[in-house]
C-alpha cells in the first residue's frame, strides 16, 4: 500500500488544483440559479473544460483519464466551494457505464456526451414493492407488441424521478423460465406517456424517492440494451458501479464534527470530551474512521497500479453507515433538547447536521442493497463462504412462492 502520489500523480493533482480554483463559479454568476440549475451550471462549465467525468473517452465527453486521476480530482473538487453535483450521480456513475457496455454506437453518441454536460439527468428504475433487495424478484412486466413493448408494472424508491429526463428500467419479459432468466433490459424517455410519479414523503421531510407506475407504456426495442432475456446480466453492470459509488460516498456525520460538537457542550459543569463515557465512544469511531480511511487507500492503490476493486468495497457501505448513524444519534444526546431543533437557517447547531444525518441514513443503508446484503457479498465473495440456501433457484418464476 502507498500513501503518496507518484511523480506522474503529483503533476496531474496540481494541474487539477490549478484549473477548479480559477473556474470555480461565484455566487454572482449563479445568481438567482436554484439548486438545480447551479448544478447544471457547474457541470456544464467542467464539461467545456475537459474536466467533467474525466475516465470517459474522449468521445463520450472525456479525457481518457485513468481511475486514480478520477480520485485525485474528486478529492481535489472537494476543497473547493462549488455547486452539489449530486442529481448526476446515477446518470453519470450507473446508467453512463451501462450504455458504453451495451447501447449501440448510435445510442452511446446520442446519450452519452449529454451525461457528460449535465443536460440529461437519469434514473434508475429497479426496485420494486414486493421485491425488496431481490432484484430478479421484480414483475413489472413487457410484452412483445410489433416493435415496441408493452410495460405494466410498478417500481419505488426511484431516487430523482421528478425531475429525470431519462430512465434505465430492468422488466420480466418472461416469467416461464427462472426468475435472474426471464429479464430484460430497457432506457426510457421519463415523459413517455403512461408513466406517472408519485414522490414519497420521507421521514427527514424531504421527497427524494418517487413511486413509478407505468399503465401500457410503449418503448422501442431499439431501446433495449442486451439481448432479449440478457437483463439480469446487464443489471449486474448497473449494480457493480452503483455499490462502487455508493461505498465511496463520504456524505454525513464525520468524526471530526462530533468531536467538535464534544468540546462545545457540557457535561456535570465539564465539557463533555472530558467525560469517560464520551471518550470512550469517541475512539471508537475514530479506530472505525481510520479503518474505513485505509481500506481506502487499499483501492486507491490498487486503482494507481491500473488493478480493479474488488467486493471489499461493500465494506464502505456497510461500515460507514451505521458508524454515520451511531455518531449522529450520540451528537443528538449530548444536544439534549436542543437536538430536535433542525431549523438549519437559524437555531440548529452544526447546520443541523446531526439531525439530518440521523433521518437520511436509514435510506442508505437500503439504497444499493441493504446492510444484509452487504455482509453476504462479503462473506460469499471476500471471505469465501457458502452462499445462503435459495429455494427458488432453478424454477420458473411462475412457481415461486409469493407467500400470498
Amino acid at each position: 500500500m502507498d500513501f503518496e502520489d507518484t511523480k506522474e500523480e503529483s503533476a496531474f493533482r496540481e494541474q487539477a488544483r490549478t484549473w477548479l480554483q480559477a473556474n470555480a463559479p461565484t455566487e454572482a454568476e449563479m445568481s438567482g440559479m436554484d439548486t438545480m440549475a447551479r448544478a447544471k451550471f457547474w457541470q456544464k462549465r467542467k464539461a467545456e473544460g475537459g474536466w467533467a467525468c474525466i475516465r470517459w473517452p474522449k468521445a463520450f465527453g472525456g479525457r481518457d483519464a485513468s481511475a486514480i486521476e478520477q480520485v485525485i480530482l474528486s478529492q481535489e473538487e472537494a476543497k473547493v466551494a462549488v455547486p452539489e453535483t449530486g442529481v448526476f450521480s446515477i446518470g453519470q456513475g450507473m446508467a453512463a457505464p451501462t450504455l458504453m457496455t451495451w447501447a449501440d454506437a448510435e445510442a452511446q453518441a446520442n446519450f452519452i456526451p449529454r451525461l457528460a454536460s449535465g443536460e440529461d439527468i437519469w434514473c434508475q428504475l429497479f426496485s420494486e414493492p414486493a421485491g425488496g433487495s431481490d432484484l430478479a424478484a421484480l414483475r413489472t412486466k413487457a410484452e412483445k407488441d410489433g416493435d415496441d413493448w408493452i410495460i405494466n408494472g410498478q417500481k419505488i424508491w426511484t431516487s430523482g424521478a421528478h425531475y429525470s429526463d431519462f430512465g434505465i428500467l430492468v422488466v420480466r419479459t418472461d416469467p416461464t423460465v427462472p426468475k435472474h432468466k426471464g429479464l430484460s433490459y430497457f432506457y426510457l424517455d421519463m415523459k413517455s406517456p403512461g408513466v406517472e410519479i408519485k414522490p414519497i414523503r420521507q421521514i427527514s421531510g424531504e421527497s427524494n424517492f418517487n413511486e413509478v407506475y407505468f399503465t401500457d407504456v410503449r418503448i422501442p426495442d431499439s431501446q433495449r440494451l442486451g439481448d432479449v432475456g440478457q437483463g439480469w446480466q446487464v443489471s449486474l453492470t448497473t449494480l457493480m458501479n452503483e455499490r462502487a459509488s455508493i461505498g465511496a460516498g463520504g456524505g454525513g456525520t464525520k468524526f471530526s464534527s462530533v468531536k467538535a460538537l464534544a468540546k462545545t457542550v457540557m457535561i456535570d459543569g465539564k465539557p463533555a470530551i472530558e467525560d469517560s463515557h464520551v471518550r470512550a465512544k469517541l475512539a471508537s469511531w475514530y479506530v472505525q474512521e481510520a479503518g474505513l480511511k485505509y481500506t481506502s487507500y487499499r483501492t486507491l492503490s490498487a486503482l494507481s497500479r491500473g488493478a480493479v476493486p474488488g467486493p471489499e468495497n461493500s465494506i464502505g457501505k456497510l461500515v460507514g453507515a451505521v458508524k454515520s448513524q451511531d455518531m449522529a444519534s450520540f451528537a443528538m444526546d449530548l444536544l439534549e433538547q436542543e437536538g430536535v431543533v433542525r431549523d438549519r437557517e437559524k437555531d440548529a447547531a452544526f447546520a443541523a447536521l446531526f439531525q439530518d444525518t440521523y433521518m437520511a441514513i436509514p435510506g442508505l443503508r437500503i439504497a444499493g442493497g441493504t446492510d444484509e446484503i452487504m455482509a453476504n457479498i462479503i462473506a460469499e465473495r471476500v471471505l469465501g463462504l457458502p452462499q445462503e440456501p435459495r429455494m427458488d433457484k432453478g424454477i420458473p418464476f411462475t412457481e415461486v412462492p409469493t407467500g400470498s
